[in-house]
């Protein structure tokens, strides 16, 4: 007859590998200088920590434990302990609070890569989840319109898919990439999407006309994560009427990469010439010196995109 205590030891065992681990990680050395403040945080050597955490990592995934990484931010977990009046020097507080914003914020899942490259994707990540929140805020404040009542966020939503769509329609075959660039208030909104119309002679891809609605190329359809951040940034930039940028590179085999470029103008996308979209590309943002032209790349005017843009400018 098997021991009683032994039975409840594997079952328990057995239920530890059904929990799915969360871990909030300390990214860089300001953070883990922070915390060290805290004398039930028992580390003090931010590469030895980032050792220990891999480690842990990697005895989770040997005992087939499902593990998501969130990036610990010791402000906000200040702030969060004055809120909930919870004892921020206390393992239980930093347990919870990783719970916490790993269930509202941006996580990735641990697949056993090295640390460093696992953080790179946490930290663009959560910098992505950041911007879409934002411009969602940006959104939903722009409220109705003064003279339809329609939502203004909800229609700029509209606008920019379509948008994005006559212009990948426009673009014709390849891969795509496409970078929209929204100044806000707060904040520099940045966003890129990858995606295309594949070529009928490359069986690796779809048909461009299967579904439009969606641009799939194997890469980042228009309702992933990726497409939806774009276009939220996009149509943030269209609600608030401000100043923004969007270009488009398109690669295709057997050709030179083509570039084309558009500025937001009042909520729509106006254009560039040639010659401006060689300033764009060939002047360094940070210093206005120039660049020179990368080898084997066009440099190309925007497409019009006013014969199907039947949106209405909302107030």
């Amino acid at each position: 007859m098997a021991h009683p205590t032994r039975n409840t030891t594997a079952l328990r065992h057995a239920l530890r590998r059904e929990v799915p681990a969360t871990l909030g990680v300390l990214a860089d050395e300001q953070d883990f200088a922070a915390m060290r403040r805290y004398a039930s945080f028992p580390f003090d050597d931010h590469p030895a920590y980032l050792r220990a955490t891999e480690r842990l990592l990697r005895t989770l995934t040997a005992d087939g434990i499902h593990t998501t990484v969130t990036l610990f931010d010791p402000d906000d977990y200040a702030a969060y302990c004055a809120d909930t009046g919870l004892d921020p020097d206390s393992r239980t507080s930093r347990t919870r609070y990783t719970a916490e914003i790993a269930a509202r914020g941006a996580r990735v899942p641990y697949t056993g890569q090295p640390i460093g490259r696992l953080l790179a994707l946490l930290v663009d990540t959560a910098v992505r989840h950041t911007t879409r929140a934002y411009a969602t805020l940006l959104l939903d404040e722009a409220g109705p319109c003064a003279d339809c009542g329609q939502d203004i966020g909800r229609a700029a939503l509209d606008q920019a898919a379509d948008t994005v769509l006559r212009i990948l329609h426009l673009a014709g075959p390849g891969r795509h990439q496409l970078v929209c660039s929204v100044p806000a208030a707060d904040e520099h909104l940045l966003a890129a999407l990858r995606t295309g119309t594949p070529h009928p002679d490359h069986p690796d891809t779809a048909d461009p006309d299967d579904h439009p609605d969606t641009a799939h190329t194997g890469t980042a359809p228009l309702d992933s994560a990726e497409g939806t951040e774009f276009l939220t940034v996009l149509a943030a930039g269209i609600a608030r009427a401000t100043p923004g940028g969007l270009v488009l590179r398109t690669s295709a085999p057997g050709r030179p990469d083509r570039l084309h470029g558009w500025r937001l103008d009042h909520g729509r996308l106006v254009p560039l010439t040639e010659a401006e979209v060689f300033a764009a590309y060939c002047t360094d943002a940070r210093t206005g010196e120039p660049l020179p032209p990368e080898p084997g790349v066009e440099y190309r005017p925007g497409f019009d995109l006013t014969p199907d843009d039947g949106h209405p400018t909302h107030h």
